[in-house]
């Protein structure tokens, strides 16, 4: 006698799986199928390009991403200038207070209602820009290291690790030269007259000095730098040793604290030097520069007459 199936038990399909279980088992091996994620996909990071190259829309994307990053940060040193402005001009302006002291009348004036204001603008924003010199140097230099060689990697790093210090130190040797520059200039003044110094012109001309021997400090590294790409030869430098010297002994004259003869020698002998040692240098390039391009031009007339190589060798 053949037993028939009762209506509350399952249908069995081939292979001993009931059908009811079927679609559960269908969608876990879809879950667990390779590639297939749950929720949201996430978008396949690019492959970094291990020359730097990428298309002009990601260049100029990284760029405003960094100006970006650079303008927060001098903003940043904004706030910090406006909240030391005080004491800041206090200091800046004290030549002139002294020059008054000793007996001629000087004073710095305001000549229009909102002159104040916009000379502080101008000290915070100095004050910005010199205190957030770190981020934004970093932000010009992650900009622009992907796109160079090893080599001009190696340049760019010694450019860099020499003409800082020397840019501070060419800036506090300004500030030094300040107080001397300012009874010099007013020397000039007859004795009935008097300085009144709208302080419009003075703060522009306070920062214009020092950033003019912060400059001036730096030249000798720039031109090593052009020297290193190829683009100043170092008897151009030598044939114009004159002018540097002139020049060296203006600025050391101005900066004298005692304006003897000896205090100008002292600072100016270490700005001889500097400069002594970056035509050293070179010239010491140049040379290097001659012999390489030597061994070059022999090799390359050597492989010229041993004639075309075999294609079995090529």
């Amino acid at each position: 006698m053949t037993s028939q199936s009762t209506p509350h038990e399952a249908p069995v399909a081939q292979g001993g799986i009931s059908a009811e279980a079927e679609p559960d088992r269908a969608e876990q091996v879809r879950a667990d199928a390779p590639g297939r994620t749950r929720g949201r996909r996430r978008k396949p990071k690019k492959p970094k390009n291990p020359n730097g190259e990428m298309p002009l829309k990601e260049h100029l994307k990284e760029l405003r991403d960094r100006l970006i990053k650079a303008a927060i940060a001098v903003v940043l040193g904004a706030v910090v200038g406006f909240i030391v402005y005080k004491p800041v001009f206090e200091t800046v302006t004290k030549p002139i207070a002294e020059a008054s002291g000793e007996g001629q009348l000087s004073a710095v004036t305001f000549d229009t209602v909102g002159a104040p204001f916009d000379v502080m603008l101008q000290v915070a924003f100095f004050i910005g820009v010199v205190v957030s010199s770190p981020v934004w140097l970093y932000q010009i230099w992650a900009f622009i290291v992907p796109g160079l060689k090893r080599n001009e990697k190696k340049y760019a790093i010694g450019f860099l690790s020499a003409a800082i210090p020397l840019f501070l130190l060419g800036i506090f040797l300004g500030w030094l030269v300040l107080p001397q520059a300012v009874i010099f200039f007013f020397g000039f003044t007859p004795e009935a007259g008097a300085n009144m110094i709208p302080a419009q012109t003075y703060i522009p001309f306070v920062l214009r000095l020092l950033l003019a021997f912060g400059a001036a400090l730096v030249l000798p590294v720039l031109l090593v730098g052009l020297n290193m790409l190829g683009m100043l030869p170092g008897r151009t430098i030598v044939k114009h040793w004159r002018i540097t010297v002139f020049g060296i002994a203006v600025i050391a004259a101005l900066a004298a604290p005692g304006g003897d003869a000896i205090s100008m020698f002292y600072l100016a002998a270490p700005l001889v030097v500097l400069f002594g040692v970056a035509i050293a240098l070179c010239l010491v390039n140049d040379k290097r520069r001659s012999r390489r391009r030597k061994v070059d031009e022999a090799r390359l007339e050597q492989e010229i007459a041993s004639g075309p190589k075999p294609l079995h060798e090529l």
